[in-house]
């Protein structure tokens, strides 16, 4: 294993370090309680929330103020392209075989004629675009979501999704495959404010809720159901 793949991982596993103990703290059925580490989940919260008001955000407000909306829309495209290797995968994981053909299509359209990925052909092709990942498979697999948890940087998140990070970032990122690690690490920059700056809105709601922390985690539980149940959720879910 090169020194650099070693770095990666060792990074990765320190981030991910408490999902892991998070497994490890919890007897019995992960299910029993919702949010069993709401004590640790608020800090990183606050310190989440704390990095974003005094960095991150008003750097996404500037780039929305400088940069022009058809720029912004097609960084945004460039870099859902690059989800699009790992969509195919969990579409096959999961069985969807003949999604992971149309997403197939949907990826080699636009990375080709799209300019890789710059431009959205394919939904203007009627190829919808679809999103899973492995948090997703494992749902389907019949893993339970375990505790909610909150991660530094990344944000809300639960055992089973936070697991699922580990191939992602280890194997299917296309990121992973450049050499070019002052590239990476641009992107890297450029995906975490463009991401923000499409968040700017919706911020807004989450600043009006007297505990921003509860209604986070509850809009992150509902999302994750409808993206695994394909936008169509029970109305009750075993947990």
């Amino acid at each position: 294993m090169s020194r650099k793949a070693s770095v990666k991982r060792v990074l990765l596993y320190t981030l991910l370090f408490p999902i892991l103990l998070s497994a490890c703290a919890t007897t019995g059925s992960i299910q029993e309680y919702r949010d069993p580490f709401e004590k640790y989940n608020r800090a990183i919260y606050r310190f989440n929330d704390g990095f974003d008001r005094a960095i991150l955000k008003p750097v996404a407000q500037g780039y929305r103020k400088v940069v022009p909306s058809p720029v912004r829309k097609s960084v945004g495209n460039f870099f859902r392209n690059l989800l699009e290797p790992t969509t195919i995968i969990n579409d096959i994981l999961q069985g969807k075989i003949e999604q992971a053909v149309l997403d197939t299509t949907r990826f080699l359209f636009n990375t080709t004629f799209g300019l890789l990925g710059f431009f959205d052909f394919s939904t203007l092709a009627g190829l919808e675009r679809h999103q899973e990942d492995f948090g997703q498979t494992f749902a389907v697999w019949g893993f339970k979501p375990g505790p909610f948890i909150m991660l530094p940087f990344i944000g809300p998140t639960n055992l089973r999704d936070g697991i699922g990070l580990l191939p992602y970032y280890l194997y299917t990122d296309p990121r992973l495959y450049n050499p070019e690690t002052s590239v990476n690490l641009a992107l890297i920059g450029i995906n975490a404010v463009d991401s923000r700056a499409q968040l700017l809105t919706g911020s807004k709601l989450l600043d009006l809720q007297l505990d921003p922390y509860a209604f986070l985690r509850e809009t992150y539980n509902q999302r994750r159901l409808n993206l695994i149940y394909d936008g169509d959720p029970p109305l009750e879910v075993e947990e």
